[in-house]
């Protein structure tokens, strides 16, 4: 059976796939973002495997080598020409990732690469240097004073979930299914995790 998606639209679901598989790991608990980038990445890699004959290796190439700058921006998150650099290979590996009519065409609509390589790396960089930012930030508290504080469920919280404790984003989990918007206390931590109880239920324990 023919397949009804073009390269572009191929295209389209490997980049969101991995962008939604990022947004995952920001925000973890959901399970939506996680279902989300499965398919995504199921469909496009389906369509990649039956468009192999089509590939260009060589811009697939220049696709990974981009990766390194962009590590490289996210280390330096101040110095944006390893960004910008980063940004050049993701589109001309985008673009020429699938074989056009002739060999000079790309075969992915330029302009789609163009915008979507600006959109999927800059917010992949905005996410991670915020995430490292923060990191390098929480080893100067005392972990300890975080046990009774109160916060906010930021995503539905059971086995794992997001709230924001003192200012700041943290992952959590608890032995109770928690709404997201939640009201809720931290009872204990195991390292950079908490344990969180909603603090209605931890009022009606005390």
């Amino acid at each position: 059976m023919e397949s009804i998606i073009n390269p572009n639209i191929a295209y389209l679901l490997l980049v969101g796939g991995f962008v939604l598989l990022i947004a995952a790991l920001f925000a973890p608990g959901t399970g939506l973002l996680e279902l989300g980038a499965l398919v995504a990445l199921l469909l496009g890699g389906l369509e990649l495997v039956r468009l192999a004959p089509q590939v260009n290796w060589w811009a697939l190439a220049i696709l990974v080598l981009g990766v390194v700058p962009f590590l490289l921006a996210v280390r330096r998150s101040h110095n944006l020409r390893y960004l910008f650099i980063a940004i050049i290979a993701f589109i001309i590996g985008s673009a020429y990732l699938f074989r056009g009519a002739a060999w000079w065409q790309p075969g992915v609509e330029p302009i789609l690469a163009v915008v979507v390589s600006f959109l999927a790396a800059g917010y992949v960089w905005i996410g991670t240097t915020k995430v490292l930012e923060a990191d390098r930030v929480r080893p100067r508290h005392d972990l300890s004073t975080l046990i009774g504080s109160l916060g906010e469920a930021k995503t539905r919280i059971n086995d794992e979930g997001s709230v924001q404790v003192l200012g700041e984003l943290w992952s959590a989990h608890s032995k109770t299914p928690i709404p997201n918007g939640t009201e809720i206390r931290v009872i204990g931590r195991e390292g950079f995790i908490l344990e969180v109880t909603s603090a209605e239920e931890a009022h009606a324990k005390e």
